[in-house]
């Protein structure tokens, strides 16, 4: 479902075209608290229709991030009446829909999500070549300093130990809390 989120090369975009979805005779008729998966249910229909996606299967149809936070902006109780959107439809037979136009709010929210993307692509290159280096910088490490590394983990361990004793005896003596006494019942009926 929407949770199996598929890699699809751009090449392999089919079709792609801009729809203004009219949402309000869908969401208008359905109880307050649920207007906002109505409406949703609403543009996933409409999109199967006009996309021809198989058997007007809705699970084909992911829904971008930026479009479901604008389709929830204002509560569940308030969707919006119409939205542009940007439909893709890829050869696998899946749909991806975005906004075809952003506010400025969203515009930021999606440069940063771009910006941390990227550094965490930075981060992954690299980490990965510094696999064949640290064997190096080992070598070059003196007995000294590895001697040194060895005691305060040596150290560590033993502050460690010595902390879980001390939680134990705190443990040990604190008040012991007396289980709830039984008040004697008001009735003497009840008492058998």
């Amino acid at each position: 479902m929407a949770e199996e989120k598929k890699e699809v090369k751009e090449t392999d975009v089919i079709l792609e075209r801009e729809y203004i979805v009219p949402l309000r005779r869908k969401w208008k008729n359905t109880p307050k608290y649920r207007r906002v998966p109505r409406a949703i249910k609403a543009l996933k229909h409409f999109l199967a229709r006009h996309m021809k996606v198989e058997e007007r299967d809705t699970n084909k149809i992911l829904i971008d991030k930026l479009l479901n936070e604008e389709l929830w902006f204002r509560g569940i109780k308030n969707p919006p009446a119409k939205i542009k959107v940007k439909v893709k439809k890829y050869s696998t037979g899946i749909v991806r829909v975005e906004l075809a136009e952003l506010p400025e709010v969203l515009k930021w929210k999606a440069e940063r999500a771009k910006k941390k993307e990227e550094k965490k692509a930075q981060e992954a290159k690299k980490a990965a070549p510094a696999g064949p280096q640290p064997e190096k910088a080992e070598e070059k490490q003196t007995e000294e300093e590895k001697a040194e590394e060895k005691e305060k983990e040596k150290s560590m361990a033993d502050k460690e130990l010595k902390d879980a004793k001390s939680k134990a005896k705190q443990h040990k003596h604190e008040a012991k809390v007396k289980k709830g006494v039984k008040k004697p019942l008001a009735r003497k009926a009840l008492k058998k």
